[in-house]
């Protein structure tokens, strides 16, 4: 069976890990396919991610750089990667090996069953317990109130038939995830399991803003849960201040008791008061997004790229 393997690796701040992953993804993956083509997308790296890129594609011409003029994000920087693929099928894989590059095998005879989306799940990861809590949880909030078929692991890595590449590219939407954008599409899926293994070479970048945007954007672009929970909290809010505002009716024209001092009346008045500005915040999120998407902006932008062939591959 002849076809071409598409991978994807968005790069920030890895000038140590690349070298490392190329090797190892010619080793495990590259050797043993029939074509294949290895997109690296720098993100906005102040290191020397580049000058390495520039490197690996020097000794291998199927690897194809892009530079993007800022950094936008791992998710926008998967998404450019995509855009420029011309494999039968793409994948994409962190720079950092925490996901292993044989899991791209057994994802590929998946797809070669038939199978437009193969997910790899992660089953367990070599964090600590607070961080496995964190990540647990996300996801099944995710699974509640978002995506039903969101595997109760979460995944970061997939390999895609290219209709589904097509799909992505024309989705066109920003503040969103791939991931979600993947199981919302709605194409046939299966599942292989692996431990995600803790980062060897260098730190991490992924911030806690980061992870904060990345669960807003989950949330908000898949899901009207937020707004459907502030109507259901203010309504809760209304009628236990139509009870209470009752009960002291009653207890001053019938009980003779007189009116309690303003304690509890500033008391309510203030978490009301948050909760309007908690309701007011979700509904600006979803209205900023609205805005942002009518701006038409691109979602990245492409400062240089070395082996792209801009007819065959840009939309």
């Amino acid at each position: 069976m002849n076809y071409k393997l598409s991978v994807g690796i968005p790069v920030y701040y890895n000038e140590k890990n690349l070298p490392v992953t190329y090797a190892r993804l010619k080793e495990v993956v590259f050797d043993h396919v029939p074509d294949y083509e290895l997109i690296l997308v720098d993100d906005g790296s102040e290191d020397n991610s580049w000058a390495e890129m520039q490197k690996i594609r020097a000794q291998d011409d199927k690897v194809k750089i892009i530079r993007l003029s800022r950094n936008f994000g791992s998710i926008t920087a998967q998404l450019a990667g995509l855009s420029y693929v011309t494999g039968d099928c793409a994948t994409v894989i962190a720079a950092d090996l925490q996901d292993p590059p044989e899991i791209i095998l057994d994802l590929m005879e998946k797809w070669k069953n038939g199978t437009k989306v193969c997910l790899a799940v992660r089953a367990d990861r070599e964090e600590g317990f607070i961080q496995k809590t964190i990540s647990n949880t996300f996801y099944k909030i995710m699974r509640k109130f978002a995506l039903k078929n969101m595997p109760l692991g979460g995944f970061d890595c997939f390999l895609i038939d290219r209709q589904v590449v097509e799909v992505l590219k024309n989705i066109e939407e920003k503040n969103s995830s791939i991931v979600g954008q993947i199981l919302w599409c709605g194409f046939k899926t299966e599942q292989i399991s692996y431990v995600r293994k803790a980062r060897e070479i260098g730190e991490s970048r992924w911030t806690l803003s980061k992870k904060i945007k990345y669960f807003m954007d989950s949330i908000l672009a898949f899901s009207y849960a937020p707004i459907r929970m502030t109507i259901v909290g203010g309504s809760l809010i209304a009628f236990a201040s139509f009870l209470l505002m009752l009960f002291l009716m009653i207890e001053r024209l019938f009980m003779s008791v007189p009116i309690r001092g303003w304690t509890s009346i500033v008391c309510l008045i203030l978490f009301t008061f948050g909760v309007q500005l908690i309701i007011l915040g979700m509904i600006g999120e979803y209205l900023w997004r609205a805005l942002d998407e009518s701006r038409k902006r691109p979602a990245f932008i492409v400062d240089e790229h070395i082996g792209i062939n801009d007819e065959s591959t840009k939309t």
